[in-house]
């Protein structure tokens, strides 16, 4: 299977991020031309050699509108003293708008800036929309972002992980003032992954970065048994006594089943007094709050009465969350545990290109088997669009 394997030794951030899946490339001009000619306006995306501790490897750098980010940054790429324009999610969502990204791609990139936003939001005590990216929303940040996702979508693992990232010590500056390390936001965006500090002074993994593994990496922990075919290096400004760098490796590796495996909670509880509105509702929230499934059953109760049973999945780390929701939003007076054995199959998705557009594709793998299906929304659309069956769309994505 196709794994691409991030080492964070030095923590991460989107220049290096940036770099080090540009050096997996066979053409490193050619995606920079890409980035070049993508219509970020004032944007200029350039590579170049760098040497870290007697390590070659790339060095990535923006410039808007001929302001070089390297003039407003030490070390890494620091997303917290850009002096250019602020921006909220929906000037980054009308910038991304006018961009030739592909769905996913658009989808990634949202997707990242809402775990940054989210984040601010929780910090500052703003609602989201209300928040605007000082720190990360600027055209420079925005290349970064954007360079993560194609060279992904190009490179198409079939998973991707990560080592624990180191996220430095002592205090950094920003917009806001003196903050210490990992700033807060970084701190919450890397909620559930593993982190550690160390010797090193400074800001080794910056929002950007925090967000991007976030997104992407399926487990953080030890590289796992590989067929490596190509390691990037992705190089950051700053000089310390280790190599500052990300380390990218991209091979094949065997199907660990026991990787895909997993302790669960299931929570249940018997409801006989509420709407299916109001159970449905409760449903929702469970799912916005990161429930793995939620779905109800038919039961007979005391007296003879018909109720439901409402029974939410959850990763052991979600527990008092979900309890707490289950409480707020049903009427039940108590709630049964389960410890589970979760074994699942590894899950991607790429796009494919039709006569019709493009349709993304998941593919399901592991224990011995591989299942593809088509999103079914994507089809929908199209059936919708050009006034055809679905069967017809799906049978166009066969014939490609």
């Amino acid at each position: 299977m196709k794994t691409l394997y991030f080492e964070c030794n030095m923590g991460a951030a989107g220049d290096m991020l940036t770099a080090a899946l540009l050096e997996l490339l066979p053409d490193k001009n050619e995606f920079i031309n890409k980035m070049n000619t993508l219509g970020i306006h004032g944007v200029e995306v350039t590579a170049e050699p760098s040497i870290k501790c007697g390590i070659t490897g790339t060095h990535v750098a923006v410039s808007v509108n001929g302001i070089h980010e390297d003039d407003h940054h030490h070390g890494h790429h620091h997303d917290h003293s850009h002096e250019h324009s602020h921006s909220g999610i929906h000037e980054i969502e009308h910038i991304l708008s006018h961009l030739p990204l592909s769905e996913k791609v658009h989808h990634d990139v949202l997707s990242i800036y809402r775990l940054i936003a989210d984040a601010e939001s929780r910090v500052h005590g703003n609602p989201v929309d209300e928040i605007h990216f000082h720190e990360v929303g600027n055209k420079d940040a925005i290349a970064d972002i954007v360079g993560v996702c194609l060279l992904i979508e190009q490179l198409s693992p079939m998973q991707i992980l990560a080592s624990p990232i180191h996220v430095g010590s002592g205090q950094v500056h920003c917009a806001h003032g003196i903050l210490p390390v990992p700033a807060p936001a970084t701190a919450l965006i890397l909620r559930d992954v593993p982190t550690y500090g160390g010797a090193v002074r400074g800001e080794l993994c910056t929002p950007t970065g925090a967000a991007i593994l976030k997104h992407f990496v399926s487990n953080f922990g030890e590289m796992p048994v590989m067929k490596v075919s190509k390691i990037g290096y992705g190089m950051g400004k700053k000089d310390f006594e280790a190599a500052n760098c990300v380390r990218a490796i991209i091979g094949e590796s065997g199907m660990d089943n026991a990787a895909n495996t997993e302790k669960i909670i299931e929570l249940c509880c018997n409801l006989d007094d509420m709407t299916p509105e109001e159970i449905g509702f409760a449903q929702e929230r469970l799912f916005d709050d990161g429930a793995l499934d939620v779905y109800t059953t038919a039961i007979g109760m005391k007296k003879c009465r018909p109720g439901v049973l409402l029974s939410c999945m959850c990763g052991e780390n979600e527990r008092e969350n979900m309890i707490k929701l289950i409480f707020k939003h049903t009427t039940t007076l108590g709630i049964r545990e389960y410890i589970c054995n979760r074994y699942t199959l590894n899950r991607t998705e790429h796009i494919a290109q039709t006569q019709y557009g493009q349709i993304r594709v998941k593919t399901a793998e592991g224990w011995g088997v591989e299942r593809k299906k088509a999103e079914y929304e994507d089809l929908a659309r199209i059936a919708r669009e050009k006034k055809l069956a679905i069967s017809e769309v799906s049978q166009a994505l066969h014939e490609e």
